[in-house]
């Protein structure tokens, strides 16, 4: 009876030692795909602070910068907080129709208070505008800041492609990128071959003009049409007098000025402007400030692109 006792013994031994052999082999097989599955929800979002962990598809977002509610708008999503200058109508604008978000303040002084009662899921802000307080922001909620302000069309779209990640949307990025540019592609294509006119977009202010230079958001822009840049320069701006306008004597001048009298309303009165190629030839024209150089995302480009076509040939 003791060895039938001992050999029964052993074989339950046997049998329950395999049952935990294969419970292990089974959690282990689950956890590992639930790490798998944890890990292709996550991903580490590299911006100019450095790198922060973002995770899921996030739903409620803030933006601290315009082009950034152009990115995030064409990727499907309504912030529910945006930095705004307390200017509504300049969203309804940007984007074409009215939206529904809440005002987290201007861009220069985002209201921190407000954004936090956003319970938002990330926060976008900019690399030179929210640098001091991105501290303060991520305890809030994850944040990424990247380049808007004065940003180039390059950076620009860099911007807009780290976006895409972020917010899980990755493929919808490619897809408005591909339509971009073709857009543009489109748009270059409607330039005549044989145009050789040089062309720089200026800021005017009451008591400064400054010129916009081939490494600028928006020279890059002319460049991309197929247009020869009246300023090359490392740069992105360039202050000028007058007297250096002349000297740089442009064959197509775009102009974006602040609202009310600026110092180009004071030289129309002199010979110098009156004898520049752009004006003796009727080709000054308008560029819209917002447009041209506060929006500074794909959609804007596109309209800034069209808006040179339009005014320079009619079409």
């Amino acid at each position: 009876m003791r060895t039938y006792s001992n050999k029964l013994f052993a074989i339950m031994s046997v049998l329950l030692i395999a049952c935990f052999i294969v419970s292990g082999c089974s959690s282990s097989q689950n956890n590992s795909g639930s790490s798998e599955s944890k890990s292709k929800d996550s991903r580490v979002i590299q911006h100019e602070e450095g790198k922060t962990p973002v995770s899921g598809t996030p739903k409620r977002v803030v933006v601290l910068e315009l082009s950034f509610l152009d990115a995030v708008y064409n990727l499907g999503i309504t912030p529910v907080g945006i930095a705004d200058d307390n200017k509504k109508d300049m969203i309804k604008k940007l984007v074409g129709s009215s939206i529904d978000y809440t005002s987290v303040g201007t861009r220069s002084e985002p209201n921190l208070e407000v954004i936090s009662s956003l319970k938002p899921d990330i926060i976008i802000a900019d690399a030179e505008r929210h640098k001091n307080i991105y501290k303060q922001l991520k305890q809030i909620a994850p944040t990424i800041e990247l380049k808007s302000r004065e940003a180039t069309y390059d950076e620009t779209i860099d911007s807009f492609t780290t976006i895409a990640k972020a917010l899980n949307k990755e493929d919808e990025g490619k897809e408005k990128l591909a339509e971009h540019n073709k857009v543009i592609n489109d748009l270059k294509a409607e330039l005549p071959k044989d145009e050789n006119r040089n062309i720089v977009l200026g800021v005017a202010r009451a008591d400064s003009f400054q010129l916009h230079t081939s490494s600028s958001y928006d020279g890059e822009i002319f460049k991309m049409l197929g247009f020869t840049h009246a300023v090359k320069s490392n740069e992105a701006y360039q202050e000028v007098s007058l007297e250096q306008l002349s000297k740089i004597d442009p064959d197509i001048l775009f102009i974006s000025a602040n609202e009310g009298k600026t110092i180009v309303d004071e030289w129309k009165t002199n010979p110098l402007w009156k004898n520049l190629k752009a004006v003796k030839n009727g080709q000054v024209y308008d560029a819209d400030r917002d447009t041209w150089t506060r929006f500074r995302g794909i959609k804007s480009s596109e309209t800034s692109a069209k808006d040179v076509l339009k005014k320079v040939y009619n079409k």
